[in-house]
């Protein structure tokens, strides 16, 4: 596939340089070179794929120098029940760790349990949405992928960018109002296997100086295994905007979030290969309520300077309820259960300002900023009489907060095709803690402890500018993960907790990228990730497990070969068949912990190579249908050699499509699993969670 994706490179920049001149060269004599002028704006159609890359500024931020990606859900058939495995089609280097809950869990380049993007900095429209970023960082809510426009997915430079989290940053944009006309309506509705129905429906438009986008979204399912995996989701969404005038505007939005599914417990290897749906545990439950306001202030100062303030607040709450007793994949067999229920207020601030300056003949860009951050969050653990029990007696109360400051400062400096960015993000966390034990409702000890994290944070990114759309790209950047509640303040119970430091990675990439042709994009890289004081359990004590470094290489392209094939004969008015699009990409991945109780061994969830590979046909606006492969090596779930932990190799194929049967009228199908592979891509504490089998999903959208 490389030596296929550099053959086509070459054929590419040949083509591109007969028809595209250097964009950085110097006007001819006689003529006028004016000032480069790049308009933002979103997307209003589901057929219009936007680049691949980012532009070097956007707005408030600098992506020159940093590995980012955009993923653009319009590129595929519509993503249904938030398929990720789909959605993540295109990018290398992000592991879907496939689960029976409604919940997601991505990992990156081994780095970590891929569990509620724990290892990752997650956000909408620039807004964290973990429960809390520091001190519980897990995304049990994520927006659904019908609403998003695009996601950017920043590498090493994320941590500058939006701190923390060595994973890099993942940032859903979603759609913006439409201000073509006053009222747009569109509804979908989708049926599926296992009792699967989803609905989203919307309206946006702009009336005045006022545009406006409303969304009500519901999901749910019985699940594939025997009993307790149904699912129920409700989500909604207001989003204001105020036009005051071309160079400034407000954005309100209002998010309501609830959900609630069962957990049918983990299997052995025995139990999965026998019946790989069967349920080991029917009274385990979870809930999740979410709802959140924010406003954001974008202002043009003046042409090459804008300011972007948000400020946002609201409240999260987790609830939980699992039994007590069995083991892995193991019925439990006691008569009680464990009630947990956490609570998580949030306010936080950020202003960020970009301003452009010239000086040695040439323009460059600073960006800075600083963001204020406070979350309170009690939590309450009691342990119920019975094994379906929602109440029960206090066995411990905690209050938790986080106070977090931090001020970050890039500055781009351009000189002709070459650009440097350096960058600085110091960050200020201070975690507190105080917890009340009880043991049959009787007080027995309480404990406090308070952490206080300073943490500097560096990087430098460097492009260069080959001409014909393509570049060099270097990275190196700091990120870090902060110590969380569990961890160094006071553990969880059975589990004794070290004083240790924030786990401090440094990430290095090296790349070339580009669209030298209309029907040809590439981007390929290699990388090493140096993860030092890495945390994890052993023995029962929560301790630092050594030092993490991961290396390797990504590779992605996507070949448009009707658009080939129309260049090579020549045809003057390419793609009238449409666009025949081969996609591919592959991660390379060797990982290796160092020290530690678990030196010598493969970290977690780092498979030796991903590779998602497919074919995906577009005909103008009325037909999109994809075949989606995913391959994924051998890797464990634990840091350790616990056989019972290996992943097997897997291998899955989709199969989705959308046709508009009418202007206003487009129907969805797809099979997913065609194949009807058996596997699995998770395992937890308490067993295998399988992955799901061949299922199928039909239905259709309504648009005006």
């Amino acid at each position: 596939m490389a030596a296929a994706a550099l053959l086509f490179l070459a054929i590419a920049s040949h083509a591109r340089s007969q028809t595209v001149s250097n964009p950085v060269s110097k006007p001819a004599a006689g003529t006028t070179e004016l000032d480069a002028i790049t308009i933002y704006g979103e997307a209003e159609s589901d057929y219009y794929i936007q680049p691949a890359f980012p532009e070097a500024v956007e707005g408030t931020k600098i992506f020159a120098g940093k590995r980012a990606t955009i993923i653009d859900l319009d590129a595929l058939p519509k993503v249904q029940a938030n398929n990720y495995r789909q959605a993540l089609a295109q990018t290398p280097g992000l592991l879907f760790s496939e689960e029976t809950t409604p919940l997601v869990s991505v990992g990156y380049r081994g780095l970590g349990e891929p569990h509620r993007f724990q290892f990752m900095q997650v956000l909408k429209d620039g807004i964290p949405i973990h429960a809390d970023p520091f001190g519980y960082p897990e995304a049990y809510y994520t927006p659904p992928l019908d609403v998003v426009d695009r996601i950017e997915f920043i590498r090493g430079g994320g941590g500058l960018m939006y701190g923390s989290q060595p994973g890099g940053a993942f940032n859903y944009i979603t759609y913006m109002p439409r201000r073509d006309k006053g009222f747009g309506f569109r509804t979908q509705n989708i049926f599926g296997t296992d009792n699967l129905f989803s609905t989203y429906t919307a309206a946006d438009g702009t009336v005045g100086n006022w545009g406006y986008y409303g969304y009500f979204n519901h999901r749910s399912s019985d699940g594939f295994r025997n009993s307790n995996s149904d699912y129920r989701l409700d989500g909604g969404n207001v989003k204001l905007v105020y036009h005051f005038d071309d160079d400034t505007r407000i954005i309100f939005n209002v998010d309501m979030y609830e959900e609630e599914h069962g957990e049918p417990g983990g299997l052995t290897a025995a139990a999965f290969a026998s019946t790989p749906e069967m349920t080991t545990r029917v009274n385990d439950r979870f809930e999740l309520r979410r709802y959140i306001g924010s406003a954001e202030l974008q202002h043009q100062i003046q042409p090459g300077t804008e300011l972007s303030v948000k400020a946002w607040g609201g409240y999260y709450q987790r609830w939980s309820k699992r039994q007590t007793g069995g083991g892995f994949g193991i019925a439990p067999v006691a008569g009680t259960n464990a009630i947990e229920n956490q609570e998580f207020y949030t306010l936080g601030f950020e202003p960020r300002i970009r301003h452009d300056w010239e000086a040695w003949g040439n323009q460059h860009t600073l960006a800075a900023g600083m963001q204020l951050y406070y979350n309170f969050s009690p939590r309450v653990d009691k342990l119920g009489a019975a094994p379906d029990a929602n109440d029960g007696a206090i066995t411990a109360d905690s209050r938790r907060e986080v106070f977090y400051g931090s001020l970050f400062l890039e500055n781009k400096f351009t000189f002709g095709r070459l650009s440097i960015t350096p960058g600085f993000r110091m960050e200020m966390i201070n975690q507190n803690v105080h917890t009340r034990n009880f043991a049959a409702g009787v007080f027995t000890g309480e404990r406090s402890k308070s952490v206080f994290e300073p943490q500097p944070l560096f990087g430098l990114g460097i492009a260069y500018d080959l001409g014909h759309e393509t570049s060099l790209y270097a990275n190196v950047s700091q990120s870090y993960r902060t110590t969380i509640f569990t961890e160094s303040v006071i553990a969880l119970p059975g589990t004794t907790a070290t004083d240790i430091d924030p786990a401090l990675t440094w990430t290095y990439e090296l790349g070339y990228r580009g669209k030298p042709a209309t029907w040809f994009t590439f981007d390929t890289s290699v990388f090493l990730i140096d993860m030092d004081n890495r945390f994890g359990v052993t023995g029962g004590v929560l301790r630092s497990v050594g030092r993490s470094i991961n290396y390797g290489w990504d590779g992605a392209f996507d070949i448009d070969l009707i658009g080939l094939a129309d260049k090579l004969r020549g045809a003057p008015e390419a793609n009238r068949a449409g666009s025949l699009s081969l996609y591919g990409n592959v991660s390379l991945l060797e990982a290796e912990l160092h020290g530690g109780p678990a030196d010598g061994s493969e970290p977690q969830y780092a498979p030796e190579y991903m590779v998602r590979s497919g074919l995906i046909y577009k005909y103008r606006d009325k037909i999109k249908v994809g075949f989606l492969g995913t391959f994924v090596g051998d890797h464990r779930a634990q840091d350790n050699n616990d056989p019972r932990f290996n992943i097997p190799a897997y291998m899955t194929w989709d199969l989705t499509a959308e046709v508009k049967v009418h202007e206003h009228f487009t129907v969805m199908a797809g099979l997913n699993n065609v194949f009807d592979e058996s596997y699995y891509a998770r395992v937890r504490a308490d067993g295998i969670d399988p992955a799901y089998g061949r299922n199928f999903y039909v239905g259709g959208s309504l648009t005006f």
